[in-house]
């Protein structure tokens, strides 16, 4: 009876032997050595074929957890490993740890279609050790349904990575990753699962080990949960209030300059991103612009510059995040503050990972809850929606029969194509819908609203948002107030004070100053209150048009295309933004054109030179405020003085107001019929300025545009007090 664990030690001890070689070889150091918790979940995955949940601090070594399985369930003969991973930057630097590890990774991902064939031949050849996919890709027809079902049954190990995402409590909740529960539950037995996050609380990690104890219709009782300490020795933490968002910018500019190495300074906005760029630059800072909507060229390029320190900082939505990895990151400064304290400390863990300090600062701002509640608005349709969704896909399916295309579903849906499409990931994961080749087709299966779950995670949203708003006003230690937000378990039976990191700015061990340049605040304040934003032209009409009876399609010709145009502000900027959405906040009375704008209008007029000069108005009314427009067209009038030659009026069939203002579609419906021009005569051969007070989504100016050139305008410049993007 004792011989058999004494030849379980050696064998263990053999298996830890051959797990150090290749950490060694992954992290290029021979005398590396693993961490206890990271054995204990290799050991699991590798000998005990079992399923584990690894919370760990970012820079912990997670992905030497699977990278290390991998290489040793490849040597005992199985299959390879599949790696769930959020984001194309992730990819890349996992595919690269793995090569130097001897490890064959490759990816399979939008941006790589023409490697696909080569990709899934070299999986069945056994070419391949690491497959890396999207979330999104497991539900892509062909993948779903020719390559997913034989690597269910071949993996040799499935890792979950960025795994909060599996939960609707994550603080990064995916619908795709939802998905990932049906897949687990399917494995076969002898497949180990890995699940791996640095940002989950308690209440996540219990609901993630739970949706892996699913196996089938059994529920497993042995899923490994190994979670550590959020201590970060590297982190100075702190926080400057500030009055203004030109204060911020002023201090911002002041001391980028004196913070150590290259770092981040994430924006909570894509036009803030690009604004902020721009004032660091006029300060003489190397900094660039990065978010979603940047060209993938442009963001491989930025994040090349930075990882080579040959920029000071890239300015950053939460876009450069999760699979950044640059371990001398120098500092990240948050511009803004992000909608949790647990996305914080994801994007904050991003610094000091491999130097002794690195800076993290706050600079909160009052108008971060605006943003959060806009960003918060975008949940999951109210029930009226989705219930309109899937009537339209069932009507189709009865009258038609196979697949509705997204864009032939957005004519009848009034939701913008993204959250129409997130919309449609949560159906299809409930399994109300199903993509397929060509579209999406319902399933004829029953589906509940659950209306409680997602007043559930309202609330938790709400309560995470206060926690944050509570982290800038702490009196106490600022690592201390994120590692128990995040219920890190050796805070368990210590107090506050016995936690105290030393090092932040409540602790003693960073000082920054509040004091800011009086001259160069009242710089940044003018550069702020500088109106106007460029209003570029559409040039295609949205797809299926056909469906809504308007026989519009492709490329608007460029004889019937507006120019570039011009608008006082953006409703999410910082300098006009707070201005012009109060003029235009849902209640707010009609009004004439406030005095502040009004001067604000003039300037934009004065600095905007066209090629083809205006000799005259044409303005545009308005059901829901035709006190605000015809005052603004008057306006423009006198400051221009031009005369106001003519007016789209409304229809007497015209559709309310707002209908259609949630997709590029409807709302092109209801404006293409919405307006006639009172006197087409009266543009022919002359070159317009065309005056609404708001431009939503472009489409009112499009169409007016399109009747004014038909008419014989020469130029049309559309003009408006606010764009909304």
């Amino acid at each position: 009876m004792t011989a058999a664990p004494e030849r379980d030690r050696s064998g263990s001890a053999d298996l830890r032997d051959r797990a150090e070689q290749h950490l060694r070889a992954l992290v290029g150091a021979p005398d590396a050595v693993l961490r206890d918790d990271q054995w204990t979940a290799i050991e699991a995955i590798a000998a005990g074929r079992r399923r584990a949940l690894v919370v760990q601090r970012t820079g912990w070594g997670k992905s030497a957890v699977y990278f290390i399985a991998t290489a040793l369930l490849r040597d005992a003969g199985s299959g390879p490993t599949v790696i769930v991973s959020p984001l194309l930057a992730l990819m890349r630097n996992q595919i690269a740890a793995a090569e130097r590890a001897g490890i064959r990774a490759v990816t399979i991902n939008s941006t790589n279609p023409e490697a696909w064939r080569e990709t899934y031949a070299a999986i069945r050849r056994g070419d391949v050790d690491v497959l890396l996919v999207s979330p999104e890709r497991l539900n892509n027809p062909d993948f779903r349904d020719q390559v997913l079902p034989d690597l269910a049954v071949s993996a040799g190990l499935v890792v979950i990575d960025e795994a909060h995402c599996i939960s609707d409590w994550g603080h990064d909740f995916r619908p795709d990753y939802r998905r990932i529960r049906t897949l687990l539950a399917e494995l076969p037995d002898a497949i180990p699962v890995l699940a791996t996050t640095a940002t989950a609380n308690a209440r996540v990690s219990a609901d993630v080990a739970e949706q892996l104890s699913v196996r089938g219709d059994r529920t497993l009782d042995d899923v490994l949960v190994l979670r550590g300490s959020l201590d970060r020795s590297s982190l100075h933490l702190g926080v400057v209030t500030l009055p203004s968002h030109a204060a911020r910018l002023t201090w911002l500019a002041e001391h980028l300059g004196g913070l150590a190495g290259s770092g981040i300074i994430y924006c909570l906005t894509v036009a803030a991103t690009h604004d902020v760029a721009e004032h660091l630059r006029e300060h003489g800072h190397d900094v660039r612009a990065y978010s979603g909507q940047t060209e993938q060229a442009e963001r491989l390029a930025a994040e090349d510059d930075l990882l080579n320190n040959r920029v000071k900082a890239l300015v950053a939505t939460s876009a450069l995040g999760m699979g950044f990895d640059k371990p001398d990151l120098g500092f990240v400064v948050h511009l803004g503050a992000p909608p949790s304290p647990i996305a914080y400390y994801q994007q904050v863990g991003r610094a000091g990972r491999g130097v002794a300090a690195a800076t993290v600062v706050l600079l909160p701002g009052r108008e971060d809850r605006d943003v959060w509640a806009y960003f918060g608005s975008l949940a999951f349709p109210p029930e009226h929606d989705v219930r309109q969704a899937l009537g339209a896909l069932a009507d189709h399916e009865v009258a038609v029969g196979g697949p509705m295309s997204t864009a032939e579903l957005e004519t009848r849906v009034e939701l913008r194509r993204n959250r129409l499409e997130a919309m449609l990931k949560v159906l299809d994961v409930d399994g109300a819908v199903r993509r397929v080749r060509g579209g999406w087709r319902v399933t004829g299966a029953e589906w509940v609203y659950d209306q409680q779950r997602y007043e559930r995670v309202a609330a938790t949203r709400a309560a995470e948002a206060d926690a944050m708003v509570a982290y800038a006003s702490t009196d106490g230690c600022r690592l201390t107030f994120l590692r128990r937000v995040l219920d890190d378990p050796q805070l368990d039976g210590r107090s506050d004070l016995d936690a105290r990191c030393g090092r932040c700015d409540r602790c003693g061990g960073l000082r920054l100053s509040d004091q800011i340049d009086e001259a160069e605040l009242a710089a940044a304040r003018q550069r702020l209150l500088q109106p106007g934003v460029g209003v570029d032209p559409r040039r295609m009409w949205p797809t299926a048009m056909t469906a809504l009876d308007v026989d519009l399609r492709g490329r608007i010709p460029p004889g019937e295309q507006a120019a570039s145009g011009r608008a006082v502000g953006r409703l999410t900027d910082l300098g006009w933004g707070a201005a012009l959405r109060a003029l235009f906040v849902t209640g707010a009375d009609d009004q004439e054109v406030p005095v502040p704008l009004r001067h604000a209008l003039a300037a934009v007029l004065a600095a905007w030179q066209h090629v083809e000069q205006p000799r005259g108005l044409v303005a545009v009314a308005s059901m829901s405020r035709p006190t605000l427009t015809g005052h603004l067209a008057h306006g423009v009038a006198r400051i221009t003085g031009l005369p106001l030659l003519t007016r789209f009026e409304l229809t007497a069939d015209a559709a309310p107001t707002g209908r259609g203002s949630m997709n590029s579609a409807q709302r092109l419906a209801a404006v293409s019929s919405r307006y006639r021009l009172a006197d087409p005569d009266a543009v022919y051969g002359v070159p317009v300025l065309l005056v609404d007070d708001r431009i939503v989504t472009g489409w009112t100016m499009t169409i007016c545009s399109r009747v004014l050139r038909r008419a014989g305008a020469v130029a049309v410049h559309p003009l408006a007090l606010a764009t909304d993007s």
